[in-house]
């Protein structure tokens, strides 16, 4: 694996999502330029205004920062921080990220300090590391991508964000709010390793990022770590014993419930025969409409991520 070329003095060429997460508005800018400035690094910005699709903007950070050996850097959530990585892939483009989200599974698991200014400094004193992407019918996920409840989930929570504002208790009450309602169950077949199984289920999670599947307690954060997908499967149960399920995730021991299934893979072929050939699918908490069967897979290429040097990483937590 070749890394990507960069200037001594590589510039950050900086996608920028006013309304993601904890965002501060031009502050945040004014930090990291005045960061950069006293590095004596060159930094441009590329923000996502409103109605202006972000795969546009991360694509020409992207080739900016080619040509100019320098680096695309992701500023907000794990959902913008994907967006950029999507157009950063392919092209083996350096990644750089200020996590700016409610969560920041990607920023922590790959040891990112989560305070700006503190990110920004490992960020201009990283390093290159080729780190593991998925793929969904070739859409990159960095953290997971779901179908069924949890992508139902997804969508009500970024109504209650609107609502009351972004953080880890709206988004914990609006799950709650969201099995309320009631869940329906999905006929699937996966395809893996070769054997094909029939589930049936309310939800498919299938996820990238260790650090997701150590706190709820599933062994399968390991084989995340070792270049695998790891898979979820619900079986269907009432509200009360899915009540139960959250509550042993949040206590980090998903593995000691009967009901859940998981394993891991580097390839999954999911489809539902009779049912809808058009599914809602969640990438990283961005909500898009795929087409039967859903392909996942270990990205062939490597993701070329800036990660901090060992004295400024954070402590995976």
């Amino acid at each position: 694996m070749t890394p990507p070329l960069l200037a001594p003095d590589a510039p950050l060429f900086i996608v920028f999502n006013p309304g993601s997460g904890r965002h501060e508005g031009d502050p945040t800018r004014e930090r990291v330029d005045a960061a950069c400035a006293a590095a004596g690094r060159r930094c441009e910005w590329f923000e996502i205004a409103r109605g202006r699709p972000v795969t546009q903007v991360a694509h020409q950070a992207v080739q900016a920062a080619l040509q100019a050996q320098g680096i695309a850097v992701a500023v907000g959530g794990d959902g913008t921080l994907s967006a950029v990585a999507q157009a950063a892939l392919p092209a083996g483009c350096a990644f750089g990220v200020l996590p700016q989200g409610t969560f920041n599974y990607f920023g922590r698991d790959h040891g990112v300090p989560q305070e700006l200014d503190e990110a920004v400094a490992a960020l201009l004193a990283g390093h290159l590391e080729p780190v593991q992407a998925g793929l969904v019918n070739d859409r990159v996920f960095i953290v997971n991508a779901s179908l069924g409840l949890y992508a139902r989930a997804l969508a009500d929570r970024e109504v209650a964000k609107q609502r009351f504002g972004r953080s880890r208790w709206v988004a914990a009450f609006s799950a709650v709010a969201t099995l309320l309602r009631g869940v329906r169950n999905w006929r699937l077949r996966l395809h893996a390793g070769g054997q094909a199984h029939d589930v049936t289920t309310p939800t498919l999670f299938v996820g990238n990022n260790a650090l997701q599947f150590e706190q709820v307690g599933l062994a399968e954060a390991d084989e995340v770590d070792r270049g695998a997908l790891a898979v979820v499967a619900l079986q269907p149960v009432g509200r009360a014993a899915m009540f139960g399920m959250l509550l042993r995730a949040a206590l980090g021991r998903l593995d000691d419930d009967p009901h859940v299934h998981s394993f891991a893979t580097a390839a999954l072929e999911v489809s539902n025969g009779a049912q809808a050939r058009r599914v809602r699918v969640a990438t990283d908490g961005e909500l898009t409409w795929m087409t039967m069967p859903l392909r996942f897979r270990v990205a062939p290429q490597p993701l070329w991520l800036v990660k901090p040097p060992p004295a400024l990483e954070a402590e995976r937590a």
